[in-house]
């Protein structure tokens, strides 16, 4: 198979029990009665639904698409796509529906082609960061301005109600993430043929007609996921560097891999180290703090405050999937639906003072850093513990989160919602990133990496 489809396909939250025969019809009756659950379950299960939206909007999307469900039966690219459209009213991107991967998946089986560039969104402007397309000339690094006579900014527009997130910096993130051509085929379907309008750095416009790409052999073979979740410690002259992946997992060999990484600075004298959490997925806190607990040097949290909502909707999934026997689960089960209280995690120790890492530490994030890579960056600032490089966040690290999936019962749809509300250590609300101590432009999907590289640099080590 291939990887980035693998990714998406077993990876992306939400998406559960893929299955690659057809899609089934779902009738209208049914898809109906899910939407009205849907919207019951955004009001009742999320933490704060109208956070960063107001009541009469959701509820005005709710009424358009119930409105725009017209035929006797749909499948479920067709369910999924009107469903998303009221998930993401709720700008939270941690309550999402996630992107049709089956149907897109049996459309590239079947030969579908897709949009031939992909593009990163950097200082306003839509860039070409991979060309896939057969055309005489690369257009890697030119501007897209617009696509068959439409400027971006309108197709971009047309795109972001698929995309649950809180800005549009963090929906140009996800898309990113996802990939423009997954989106461009979600929203206009498979076209043949395209008209871009582009220009380069030095202000030049040009026009060229692309042919559309195999999506399969031309696109998913060749290209590689934003995420990767890779792990890799080295050492470069006296610099340690740890990628720890996904903050998820088996959290025992988690934590033997991280004891592993510091003995090896520790034999090698390192004098500073480098915790990458760019392009990293997040995951939970205990797989954060283990880390922190290398070069903390006091007891420390990983948030100020941490509050959960209860429902009928997030104890069903308790029971039936989760250790009921926790202080953390009775307590949702015991509060009465719709209480909001306040969980107290306590204080993580750091590591006896014969294993910690003494030196200074510097700590890469960018746009594609989320959740819990994201909480733990902003811990790490809210503490001193290390310098923060790189560019700004596209997750927020005080953010509604402790997300949990409900499967809508007639559509089989998972819908991931946002059952808590973080605060970062430092008590900062603000709607912002994490704002790096040291701001470096990091150019996604090039061939460089301009944040190490100039960190390095700097340490002396290039």
């Amino acid at each position: 198979m291939i990887k980035s489809i693998l990714v998406i396909v077993l990876f992306t939250v939400g998406i559960e029990g893929i299955s690659f025969a057809q899609s089934e019809l779902t009738a209208k009756e049914d898809v109906l009665k899910d939407l009205e659950l849907l919207r019951s379950l955004l009001i009742e299960a999320h933490i704060a639904p109208f956070a960063y939206t107001s009541e009469e909007a959701f509820e005005e999307k709710y009424e358009e698409v119930r409105a725009g469900i017209q035929a006797d039966s749909l499948n479920d690219f067709e369910i999924i796509s009107r469903f998303q459209r009221l998930a993401s009213v709720l700008n939270n991107g941690h309550t999402e529906i996630d992107f049709p991967a089956r149907k897109y998946i049996e459309d590239l089986y079947a030969g579908a082609r897709v949009f031939p560039y992909e593009l990163a969104f950097e200082q306003g402007k839509a860039l070409v960061r991979k060309d896939w397309s057969k055309g005489n000339e690369s257009m890697v690094d030119w501007e897209v301005l617009s696509i068959d006579g439409r400027v971006i900014q309108e197709i971009l527009e047309d795109i972001y109600p698929q995309i649950s997130a809180e800005r549009t910096y963090f929906k140009n993130a996800k898309i990113e993430f996802y990939s423009f051509p997954r989106y461009y085929w979600q929203v206009f379907g498979q076209k043949n043929r395209f008209v871009i309008e582009l220009r380069n750095q030095s202000g030049q416009t040009k026009t060229v007609e692309v042919g559309a790409i195999l999506g399969m052999e031309e696109f998913e073979m060749q290209r590689d996921e934003v995420l990767k979740g890779s792990m890799e410690v080295k050492v470069l002259g006296n610099v340690g560097y740890l990628n720890p992946g996904d903050l998820s997992g088996d959290l025992v060999m988690f934590q033997q891999y991280i004891d592993s990484a510091f003995l090896v600075f520790k034999e090698s004298n390192a004098q500073s180290i480098i915790l990458d959490l760019r392009n990293n997925r997040g995951g939970d806190d205990v797989f954060g703090d283990y880390i922190v607990s290398y070069f903390a040097d006091r007891p420390f949290r990983w948030n100020k405050t941490f509050e959960l909502r209860t429902s009928a909707f997030l104890k069903e999934i308790v029971r039936a999937k989760f250790d009921t026997s926790t202080v953390y689960n009775q307590q949702i089960l015991k509060n009465a639906n719709g209480t909001r209280f306040a969980f107290d995690f306590g204080s993580y120790e750091p590591q006896p003072e014969e294993k910690r890492f003494g030196g200074d530490v510097y700590v890469l994030v960018n746009r594609q850093s989320y959740s819990q890579s994201s909480v733990t960056a902003a811990q790490i600032q809210d503490y001193g513990f290390g310098t923060i490089v790189g560019e700004e966040t596209g997750e927020f690290p005080s953010l509604y989160a402790a997300k949990f999936t409900y499967v809508l019962p007639r559509t089989k749809i998972p819908v991931g919602l946002s059952k808590g509300h973080i605060v970062r250590v430092n008590g900062n609300t603000d709607k912002k990133g994490v704002i790096p101590d040291w701001t470096i432009q990091d150019h996604l999907l090039d061939e460089k990496d301009e944040i190490l590289d100039t960190l390095l640099q700097e340490l002396g080590t290039l």
